[in-house]
């Protein structure tokens, strides 16, 4: 009897502390407004005046998803996007846009100064994006947000989709399955395989994954269905995201023909960028998407 009920107490306890759901969705709500450059959280790292964007470049706005309004910031001249390529920056877990804001601008400028237009949102649940955040929500956000590139004018062609942590289940799902437009490149940073792997790297129970978690996501099968030219990054110290079960798994289920594995020696989950430096980060993106 005692037996019983210490394995029950413990099950409890772990299955308290391992909630995918809850690690997935790590989300700020009590911003009042967007501080990009004047954010003074706690960020991956912090650009120098090199990586400016002239503030007629930065354009904060609100779009329709499903009946919800979210927030983005747009790095470009909007009347170029008919003839620019652009970007779609999927982010984190983490917080909001300011939290990535150091990311889009280093985006923006691969290559050469603002070379790149880069689309960010924040998720429903997300900074200023109101609703509780979802799966669903990712896909049908970051889809809204491309249906407002397609009329502002851009087409499939000129689109790259680039997917963090988090977000490269949307990048991947949108490449496999897409609707508005179809992305030309996907890059993917630190990505996860599988909710099904995260529980298994967490908790090491032979248990139901339904039992820790209602997250369905598997970038491992959806990345399957993917034949566009792909860029998979990440850093081979990632503690949060084991290169080995999440990032490999990936990239090794690519069946297109296009591919570039970069795996950045002693780099953690967050500073991939900083390790690899910045100058050879951008150079890599930019001749991915240009060539």
């Amino acid at each position: 009897m005692y037996k019983n009920i210490c394995i029950a107490a413990i099950l409890l306890f772990l299955t308290s502390c391992l909630r995918v759901d809850e690690n997935l969705f790590n989300p700020d709500t009590t911003i009042t407004a967007y501080k990009m450059d004047e954010f003074e959280g706690e960020v991956d790292f912090i650009l120098d005046n090199n990586y400016k964007i002239p503030e007629n470049l930065v354009h904060v706005f609100t779009l329709d998803s499903e009946g919800k309004t979210i927030h983005g910031i747009y790095i470009g001249d909007t009347a170029k996007i008919k003839t620019d390529t652009v970007i779609m920056y999927c982010h984190g877990n983490k917080w909001h846009m300011d939290f990535y804001w150091q990311r889009a601008k280093l985006l923006a400028h691969s290559g050469h100064k603002n070379r790149f237009g880069v689309l960010m949102i924040d998720y429903t649940g997300f900074g200023l994006s109101k609703g509780d955040p979802t799966e669903q929500a990712l896909y049908e956000n970051t889809s809204s947000a491309i249906e407002w590139l397609k009329l502002k004018g851009l087409t499939s062609e000129r689109l790259v989709i680039y997917g963090f942590s988090l977000g490269s289940a949307p990048a991947i799902n949108l490449t496999a399955n897409p609707k508005a437009l179809i992305p030309a490149k996907l890059i993917v940073e630190a990505p996860f395989a599988s909710s099904a792997v995260m529980v298994q790297d967490a908790a090491l129970l032979a248990m139901p994954v339904s039992y820790f978690v209602n997250v369905k996501i598997n970038n491992a099968e959806e990345i399957k269905k993917v034949n566009q030219p792909f860029m998979w990054i990440h850093g081979t110290d990632d503690d949060f995201l084991s290169i080995k079960t999440h990032g490999e798994l990936v990239y090794s289920n690519y069946s297109g023909k296009n591919s570039q594995a970069h795996r950045i020696s002693g780099a953690n989950h967050g500073d991939v960028p900083i390790v690899w430096e910045f100058e050879n980060y951008s150079k890599a993106i930019a001749e991915f998407i240009e060539n």
